[in-house]
């Protein structure tokens, strides 16, 4: 490393090497006319004075190993030969109130498990990657099937203790789980270091340090590379809006707001969290690094930037006018990690109507690759939770989605955010008794598969589960003891399958060519039908959300040809029961004939021969 070139970006705009320069690294030293081996520790804190490091070498004593300031703007160096990997440290100083403090060091890679508060100095690393293969056949997914299973991995299962499973468990039984039930990605809820488990992980202390609740550094390596030998794509949520307010953490990190807003109307975000000042150099230094560190060290195929709405507008409301350095940091990350890691995707957790979040920056954009369509999200849900009478009168707001789809490249979320918090589950939000739930929730999620856009579910939502999510608790498995909710986990891996067979299910999503309405405007009979054509192949998609029966229902417009009922929502369920289209349907002008039960979803396919 260039030591001036790297002073001089870090002082400016922030730089992405950070954390290859400050935090514990192992060198060799001069001691005694003898070259030794130890550790090197770099603090950057302007307003520090008296700074040593405390750790296990030294009894954790402040008078033993005083740092050195080697930069007149606040970076402190200390070569400790006594250290060794595995150790835990701090670094000790009196802040700019005279008060003497303990901090944790900001670009630790590892992190002591809560409730302790220690860095911990990384031991060199064993693993030998084996993915080469697949990064250099890896893609951003734009034309091919992406499914999402997202992940909070302290409560996807328990093991016999109660505890949540390891690294190595959960390749065991993650991975397999994810790959049968045809998912292609993984998404981790955030995994840098944070104290509080019912943060989920959005209010982090180390940002360049994996949490430390399931394993090793290598530990996690393994996972990824397993997940890569099956072809299992890993995204990261990554928070880089706010961070938790710990006193052993960023806050007034040397005593004054080094990372925070001054402005006392903008330090603290709404969740009661203090605010990266996104426009100060230190806090996009040390958050540039913290996802170069993650994405270079630990091979990821993904990043998810968490509240983006935030970034982008002052406490994510349009009416408070843009946040330019918020704007900025995300434009120069989307930038270098396009220009370094070229198939990495960058996902926008974003509820804002904020133009251009997938333009490319060159086009004046911000350059994500994907952003959640939270709009679909919750126009969906309210609509699915209407009556049939209430249908009528809001029957647009399941179509509106595609009144502006074209104009960003987004994926359909139905993240955890959609099963906390007295909101229920996905079943939960469904119109009607039992049975008719079921119903829906199939002609629901074959209306996502449906729909152009990636797809994204958390982690039960295949369960069809009465249960909200609960961090404290693995997921209620129990569920599979009744066969309503193993059914319907079979059915939504039909649909992870057939989604990845037809090509019109995931090419040609974002260009407005490969999709056409039917019907889209009959909200008498609350029936939609679209078609989704790439080449030659034609799927057409009808949706009953009334539990009126047709023995014959017509939709025109239908390109002439052969068609076959590739899946009925309402026959799966019951099987016994003579329903469905069984045979050859033919469309020899413009008009399609079929049966159509209750609250069915249905996919006929052209067939190209006779």
């Amino acid at each position: 490393m260039n030591i001036k070139n790297f002073f001089e970006e870090f002082f400016q705009d922030g730089s992405f090497y950070a954390h290859q320069f400050f935090g514990a690294h192992p060198d060799m030293r001069d001691v005694n006319q003898h070259m030794l081996h130890g550790y090197v520790f770099r603090l950057y804190a302007p307003n520090a004075t008296d700074v040593s490091i405390i750790g296990d070498f030294n009894g954790w004593k402040t008078n033993l190993h005083k740092a050195e300031k080697i930069h007149p703007l606040g970076i402190f160096e200390c070569f400790v030969l006594e250290a060794m990997p595995g150790q835990r440290y701090k670094y000790a100083f009196t802040n700019a109130h005279g008060v003497s403090v303990q901090k944790a060091d900001p670009y630790a890679q590892i992190s002591e498990k809560r409730p302790g508060t220690a860095s911990i100095i990384p031991h060199p690393t064993t693993f030998v990657w084996s993915d080469d293969t697949y990064l250099g056949k890896r893609t951003k997914h734009f034309d091919e099937p992406m499914s999402i299973y997202e992940v909070h991995l302290g409560s996807w299962k328990h093991d016999q203790s109660g505890n949540p499973l390891s690294y190595a468990e959960m390749e065991k039984q993650l991975l397999p789980y994810v790959k049968q039930h045809g998912f292609t990605h993984l998404e981790l809820m955030p995994m840098t270091q944070y104290p509080f488990d019912g943060s989920w992980g959005y209010q982090a202390t180390g940002f360049v340090s994996l949490d430390s609740r399931y394993g090793t550094i290598d530990e996690f390596k393994a996972f990824i590379n397993a997940c890569h030998r099956e072809g299992i794509g890993v995204i990261l949520d990554f928070v880089v809006v706010h961070f938790a307010n710990d006193a052993f953490g960023l806050i007034e990190f040397d005593g004054t707001k080094m990372y925070e807003y001054w402005d006392p109307q903008k330090t603290y975000s709404q969740w009661g969290s203090p605010q990266f000042d996104l426009g100060k150099f230190v806090g996009r230094s040390l958050l540039f690094s913290g996802i170069h560190h993650f994405l270079d060290t630990f091979h990821l195929d993904g990043i998810r930037i968490d509240a983006v709405s935030n970034m982008v507008y002052w406490n994510g409301n349009d009416q408070h006018g843009e946040n330019q350095g918020g704007i900025s940091f995300l434009k120069v990350l989307n930038q270098f990690i396009k220009k370094h890691f070229p198939s990495v995707m960058t996902i926008a957790e974003d509820s804002t109507a904020f133009p251009g979040v997938t333009r490319p920056v060159e086009e004046g954009g911000l350059g994500f690759d994907y952003k959640w369509d939270m709009g679909w999200m919750n126009d969906t849900l309210k609509y699915y939770g209407l009556d049939d009478v209430n249908k009528y009168y809001d029957h647009h707001k399941l179509s509106f989605s595609m009144h502006y789809f074209y104009s960003e490249r987004f994926l359909l979320p139905l993240s955890h955010d959609e099963v906390v918090h007295g909101k229920g589950t996905i079943i939960n939000k469904m119109f009607g008794d039992y049975e008719t739930q079921f119903s829906l929730l199939k002609n629901f999620y074959l209306y996502q598969f449906a729909h152009p856009g990636k797809k994204l579910n958390f982690m039960g939502n295949e369960l069809a589960s009465f249960d909200e999510w609960d961090e404290k608790k693995s997921l209620p498995w129990f569920f599979l003891d009744y066969p309503k909710h193993v059914e319907f986990k079979d059915y939504f891996r039909s649909l992870n399958e057939l989604y990845r067979q037809e090509i019109a299910l995931y090419q040609g999503d974002y260009d407005s060519q490969h999709f056409k309405w039917l019907m889209v405007d009959n909200a008498f009979d609350s029936v939609y039908t679209f078609q989704r054509k790439v080449r030659d192949s034609l799927l057409v998609f009808v949706f009953n959300m009334k539990k009126t029966p047709y023995n014959e229902y017509v939709v025109r417009g239908v390109e002439p040809g052969m068609y076959e009922e590739i899946l009925n929502s309402q026959t799966r369920q019951q099987p016994d029961q003579d329903k469905g289209n069984k045979g050859i349907l033919t469309s020899d002008d413009d008009r399609l004939r079929f049966c159509l039960e209750p609250y069915a979803a249905l996919i006929f396919k052209k067939r190209n021969h006779s």
